[in-house]
This record gives structure tokens, sequence and C-alpha cells, in this order.
């Protein structure tokens, strides 16, 4: 009757590939103590089973029991991703960052959600808050120096990309260059375009 051992029980079985034996485990948990790590746990297994609105239901509950929790309103706004519902996951994005304004995956989504609407001064704001919190990588270097490049910011988005190869790994060097290649393009250099897509 320990809820924590249902709940590693479950967590074994999802492992194993018994998905159904897992949520029967996970279910009998949450009725001994509820717990938000339970809850994701059950959702997890419900959008590897395919079934994402009961993971959005299961969610919803585990929102309703912990409104302060912003895991279970990420895992709304993954799912409705998922679904490709981008209205409503900005919006589930938006209420994790109500709670908390540094949750960086949703600053992410947010920024890349505008851009791809084509408001890229907007996403430039989000990546820009992003780097203000410490983080700092290749990834985040070559969306700046895209966003920079759509704002019509030349300078800056060549600036971001020298940046972005400082930090480049071999595992994220090809797609730096792809960009680079793209933007250089797009301000009528052919060479360095050449050279870019070359490497």
């Amino acid at each position: 009757k320990d809820w924590w051992w249902k709940a590693r029980l479950g967590k074994c079985y999802y492992q194993l590939g018994l998905f159904r034996e897992a949520e029967a485990q996970f279910k009998s948990s949450l009725k001994h103590q509820d717990m938000i790590v339970t809850y994701l746990e059950l959702c997890k297994v419900y959008v590897r089973l395919d079934q994402p609105n009961t993971a959005l239901q299961w969610y919803t509950i585990g929102t309703e029991r912990h409104p302060t929790d912003t895991h279970l309103r990420l895992g709304i706004a993954r799912v409705h991703d998922q679904l490709n519902r981008l209205d409503e996951a900005v919006t589930w994005y938006h209420r994790v960052l109500e709670l908390d304004s540094t949750n960086v995956e949703s600053l992410a989504c947010l920024a890349a959600n505008h851009f791809y609407e084509d408001h890229p001064e907007i996403a430039l704001r989000y990546y820009r808050r992003i780097m203000q919190m410490g983080v700092v990588n290749t990834e985040l270097w070559t969306n700046l120096g895209l966003c920079c490049f759509y704002s019509s910011q030349y300078d800056l988005a060549l600036g971001c990309f020298e940046k972005a190869l400082v930090l480049a790994s071999d595992d994220n060097m090809a797609d730096v260059w792809y960009n680079i290649g793209n933007v250089a393009i797009g301000i009528g250099d052919l060479s360095l375009a050449y050279q870019a897509f070359k490497l």
C-alpha cells in the first residue's frame, strides 16, 4: 500500500514497454498519494500509447489539484504542441511563464512560434531574455542570428553567427554553416554562400 513502491513499479513497467501495467500502477499510486511526479509519469505513458487526449485529461486533473506547479502546465503545452494546436500551446506556455518567468523551455518555444509567424523582432526579445538568464550555446546564437537577419539587422546577424561558430561542436557545426549560407544568399554575398555550403 506504499505509493512510492507502486510508482517505482510503474516506472519499471514503463521502461520495459509494458504500458498498460505501468498505467495501472501509476493510477493505484495516485489513489494512495497525490503526487505531481506520478501525474507526469502517467501522462508520459498515455503519450507513448498515442492517447494524447487522455494525457491532457490527467494533466488537467493534476493542474486542478496542484495549481501552482509549472511541470504539469508545461506537459499540457507540449502535448498541444505535438498535436499541432499552436494557439493552445502558446496559451499554456504563457501560463507557465505566469508562474515561473525564468522557464527556458517556455521562452524558447514562444520565441520559435513568433519567429515562424513572421515576427522575428518579438522572437529576438525572447531569445535575448534567455541569454540574460545565462544560457549560452550554439543553437541560441544561431537563432539570434536568424532573428537579426530577418529583422534586417544584418551586422548583428553575422556577429551572432561568429559566436555560434566559436561555440559549435562537430555535432552542430554543419547547421551553423547551413544557416550562414542562407543568410549570405539573402544579403547577396554568393562567394560567402558558396564557401559556407562547401564546408
